[in-house]
């Protein structure tokens, strides 16, 4: 088979383009911020592009971490570094409007301040660190009564007013609000650990307060397990519930009065709270105009999906293109930050070629035969193939994978994949039955 596929081998050209050393980083959050800093500091040019008006992102909710740091003094030290960094040139109020080039060579349009004016930005690399946003649930009075509130809300407000904690006689909070069903099927993996912390810090102003949480299933992994137990020592009450009979709340005269099943006792518990807290996680930013500009994948939450979860957890599909932070999933800072220090590593990797070598295992098309029929616009997962002004598919070697789908849904038998082609693959069968004969 294989000589005879041999026969009619052609030879295959690879071919090389320039590289563009500068990095466009897409958010500024504490995720973008870092690995724009982390770029920067390795002497490469960095465009740091928010969509808002200042830095930050969804850290600046926050006041500390589980391991009890003081997240608003590193942030503004972070800030202050990214912001003054010679080699970081910093756009806010941006917003991409357009995407096209290729690894090592794209070429980004934007739309700046607030006048909108537009501006292209040349780049060899593109990193997402588009981040995330607070979910707010429709549940459990919340925004309806000023004693409930969410984890975010609470860990300000411990923070700001730790003397309020001092009149708190019973605090409950409730896991899972608004995720993990069907209209949001995903885990926020950082609700467990804001309310182990919460809780902490409620037992440790005021101990004589009752905290109780409820569960549906509680995940303090790693090494924040010791966080779980520190909680059940200090006297925070942990109780499951069950999706079919979750926890009621109600409001009487301004107080509230929390209704669960202790599965332990098999009774109806009331609580009468001076405080009840929702762990409600976080939802991705609206990635999806995005992901259609820059022809990307996402997962069905709306985060954007990397190349391989294990061999290549920061890569996007398409070579050049890396993702981080809580754009890629839900994270605590700490991951977060980590995931931003391995996408720019995995860019300087890709930017230390002086030239890209193209792979020589690209579709091309035979536009005598194209009808323009779309089935390989469809059909390509990569949205490579596209229709020219000729009116024919034409596919950019330099961004195919070389995958074959195309090809092989093309009714016209237009589009071959180098080395793959239909007459070389004809004969390995031919030369099999042959044997087999």
């Amino acid at each position: 088979m294989a000589v005879a596929g041999v026969a009619l081998a052609r030879p295959l050209t690879e071919h090389t383009l320039p590289m563009n050393k500068s990095i466009l980083v897409v958010g500024g959050g504490v995720t973008g911020m870092n690995a724009a800093l982390a770029l920067a500091d390795r002497v490469f040019r960095v465009h740091l592009v928010e969509k808002g008006a200042r830095l930050g992102g969804l850290s600046v909710e926050l006041r500390r971490t589980l391991e009890g740091d003081d997240v608003q003094a590193y942030l503004l030290d972070l800030i202050d570094r990214t912001a003054h960094h010679p080699r970081i040139q910093l756009l806010t109020r941006a917003v991409i409007v357009d995407h096209s080039g290729m690894p090592g060579l794209f070429r980004t349009g934007l739309q700046v301040g607030p006048q909108m004016f537009y501006r292209q930005i040349t780049h060899g690399v593109t990193i997402l660190a588009t981040g995330a946003l607070p979910h707010r649930p429709r549940e459990y009075l919340l925004d309806e009564h000023p004693a409930v509130m969410t984890q975010l809300d609470l860990d300000r407000a411990i923070d700001d007013r730790p003397e309020k904690l001092k009149n708190w006689e019973k605090v409950v909070m409730i896991q899972c609000v608004g995720s993990r069903n069907e209209q949001n099927p995903n885990c926020s993996r950082v609700c467990c650990q804001a309310a182990v912390k919460n809780s902490i810090h409620i037992k440790k102003l005021n101990p004589e307060a009752q905290v109780y949480v409820l569960y549906r299933d509680l995940r303090t992994y790693g090494l924040m397990e010791e966080y779980y137990q520190e909680a059940r020592r200090l006297g925070v009450i942990f109780t499951r519930f069950d999706t079919e009979a979750p926890p009621q709340v109600a409001a009487d005269n301004g107080r509230l009065t929390v209704t669960f099943r202790d599965p332990i006792i098999g009774r109806d518990l009331e609580v009468d709270a001076d405080l009840v807290a929702l762990s409600a996680g976080m939802v991705p930013t609206d990635t999806e105009e995005l992901a259609s500009l820059v022809k990307l994948a996402r997962t069905p939450e709306g985060y954007f999906m990397e190349a391989h979860v294990k061999l290549r957890p920061v890569d996007m599909a398409t070579e050049g293109l890396f993702v981080c932070g809580t754009a890629h999933s839900p994270q605590l800072l700490n991951e977060s930050i980590s995931q931003a220090c391995a996408a720019a590593a995995r860019a300087i990797t890709f930017l230390s070629q002086s030239r890209l070598t193209l792979s020589a295992v690209t579709a091309r098309v035979e536009s005598d035969l194209c009808a323009a029929c779309l089935i390989c616009v469809r059909a390509c997962p990569y949205g490579v193939p596209r229709i020219n002004a000729e009116g024919v598919s034409e596919i950019d070697e330099a961004l195919c994978h070389g995958c074959g789908i195309c090809a092989a849904e093309c009714p016209a038998k237009a589009i071959q994949l180098n080395w793959y082609e239909d007459d070389q693959l004809l004969c390995k069968i031919d030369a099999l039955m042959e044997a087999v004969a």
